[in-house]
């Protein structure tokens, strides 16, 4: 029992951490294909529609 709690607080931490590793680089999350930035000339995002590379970097 005491290995499945250990498990669980390991993981919950490492979390926790990328957590708030993210929400002080204040950078939206970019994929490995690099996001909107790799967008062509007006096509759209696949996920949010958008076509301007731009709007994502707020």
């Amino acid at each position: 029992m005491n290995e499945l709690f250990l498990g669980f607080l390991i993981i919950s931490i490492s979390f926790i951490g990328l957590a708030i590793g993210l929400i002080f680089r204040s950078q939206p999350i970019k994929g490995s294909c690099g996001g909107m930035a790799n967008l062509e000339e007006g096509s759209e995002c696949k996920i949010c529609g958008r076509t301007d590379p731009n709007t994502c970097n707020n």
